[in-house]
Formats: structure tokens, sequence, C-alpha cells
């Protein structure tokens, strides 16, 4: 006989604050923990440094969130001037010191536009790109380094919030794959003192923005107060079930991941078909190779989240990512 799964199959987006001295992956482990899940993932991971938006795919929606990934994000830094470290943020080994007391605020905002648009950056060799299925990281701290390529991303916007002679405050929305401690690092060689990322902060990741945060205090609340009555075995923990309706009321629905997206309405003969990886045909005129969402009635939903499909040749429909039935 199968085993069953562990976990409850819940699904949804969680729009987590994450906490600094965390990892994402420790913070993906303590929601899927608390919402008991099946299954769950990241969207995009923020340093331990690093605080803010990291959205958290429950079952279902975890088949949505290299969307999220692929999306534009949106940060808030200070930049510390005068030190540079060896993973150009405050968690590395300090490489060097220098004097910063010669920059002036319009020293900064002269710098500023070389890192607005499309620019070319070197990842630092404590991100998490992999070289030869190593994340970069784990070379670093063993004391390795290999030559990493630069690449391209595009600054949307970048925005010098304040400058107090020794910390540049900036907000920067860019696109996937931008490394904000590279940009900080740049701009403290630009200034001839160095600097590196004291604070980071993510406010915004695709459609998901910083007032739809919930904290892990935030969850840990809503389980307390509803296992509060509960008589728990010293050494056991209590039952979080009752927490369970008030926990999911703070998810958002899958198809929220995708929404930038085109939407198609299908009928039930489509959507059987669609799911035994049929092609089928829709007389609405899209453009080849576009991805839409679909939606379309179900035994408990009349206009449910079937999932994705892509246009094939002449308006026909093909899955390429569905919600199970």
């Amino acid at each position: 006989m199968a085993k069953q799964p562990k976990g409850r199959a819940v699904s949804g987006i969680l729009i987590l604050d994450k906490p600094t001295g965390m990892s994402s992956n420790h913070a993906l482990q303590r929601v899927k923990r608390m919402f008991g899940a099946r299954k769950a993932g990241h969207t995009g991971a923020l340093d331990p440094l690093a605080t803010g938006l990291l959205p958290i795919c429950l079952g279902e929606a975890t088949k949505f969130s290299q969307f999220l990934l692929d999306s534009d994000k949106r940060y808030q830094t200070i930049g510390q001037l005068g030190v540079r470290t060896d993973s150009s943020d405050a968690d590395g080994k300090v490489v060097e010191t220098k004097a910063c007391d010669h920059v002036t605020l319009a020293d900064v905002e002269a710098q500023l536009p070389q890192f607005r648009g499309l620019i070319s950056q070197v990842p630092s060799m404590f991100s998490a790109l992999k070289h030869q299925g190593q994340p970069l990281y784990k070379l670093a701290r063993a004391g390795k380094t290999v030559e990493v390529k630069s690449r391209q991303v595009t600054i949307h916007n970048l925005e010098l919030m304040s400058f107090d002679d020794t910390q540049v405050r900036m907000d920067i929305t860019c696109t996937k794959g931008t490394y904000i401690r590279s940009i900080v690092e740049d701009l403290g060689l630009a200034l001839d003192c160095g600097a590196h990322v004291a604070q980071l902060r993510r406010l915004q990741a695709g459609p998901f923005v910083a007032d739809q945060m919930v904290t892990l205090e935030d969850l840990q609340a809503i389980i307390d107060e509803a296992t509060k009555d509960q008589v728990v075995e010293e050494g056991k923990w209590p039952d979080i079930t009752p927490a369970f309706e008030t926990l999911d009321k703070l998810l958002m629905s899958a198809d929220t991941a995708v929404l930038t997206l085109n939407a198609v309405q299908l009928a039930a003969h489509q959507i059987e078909a669609l799911q035994q990886g049929k092609v089928v045909d829709h007389a609405t005129d899209f453009a080849e190779l576009d991805v839409l969402r679909a939606y379309g009635s179900t035994a408990t939903d009349a206009d449910a989240f079937i999932g994705l499909v892509e246009v094939q040749a002449e308006g026909r429909l093909k899955a390429k990512r569905l919600m199970s039935t």
C-alpha cells in the first residue's frame, strides 16, 4: 500500500515578512509546519541579512512560482560607506576600510545615473548562483573563487532617499537577477571609499506589495489563540488543526501569481479534454505561443482557476500547467 503523504492539501500564497537573521528556507519550513501543508516552496530567496516580502507558495500554488521568480522586485537598502566586506554585506568579513569624509551629497547624486536603466553587473561570489552545480556562496565560504560572468539587468527606478555622510539609503525597483549588494559595492568603488549593504528590505515582488505581508509572529499568535484551551502533555505539541481556518484566510489564491497573463474562459468539455492531454479549439484570437490563465466551472466552483494553457497554431489550446482536480 502506498504511503499517505504527510500534511494537508492546502493551496495558496502567503506573503511573508521574513525576519532578519533567518534563511529563506528556514522561514519556508516554519510556514509549512504552521499551515500543516503537504507541499511548499518560496519564490526567490532573500539573504539571511535581508528582511521583507517573501511569497511562499503552498500546495498547487507551487506550480506557478516560476512566474514570481521572473517578476520585477522592489527594495530599500542602506549602503554603509567606508567599509568593504568579502560578501558586500554586513554579514561578511571586513576586507578594507577607507575614509569617506570626502564624499558629498553631490558626489553620490553624480554617480547614481550609471546604475539606472540597462546595466551590467558581476554577481557576488556570495550569491546563490551555481557553478558546476555548487552555489557560489558555498564555494566562497570554502575559500574558493571562480570566474563569474557579468550579466545585464534593468534598474527601472533608483531613488536616493537620504545621505548622512556615511550611509546612503536607496529605493530600487529592478528586474529579476539584480544583486543590490553589487550596486552598493560598485557605488562605493565609484566614490573611492568602498561600501557594503548594511540593511536590505524587499517591499514588492511581482503583484505582491508590502501591505499584504504577515509576520511569523502574526501566524504564531493565531495558533496560540486557537490552542489556548488545550491541555498539552509535557514534551508534546498542541493540536494546531483549530487554527487552520483562520490561517487559510491569509492565503492569496494561486492565480494571483499570474494575473499579468490574459485570461480565457473554458467550457467543461474543454477542461476535461485538456486534463486528458488533448489539444482543444478556441474561437478567441490569441497570439500563437501566448500563455493564458484558464478558468471554468468545476464541481466546487463556478469560476475556478484551472491553470495555464498555451496557444498553439490556429488558436488551439494546449495544457501548460494545470491545477490538480
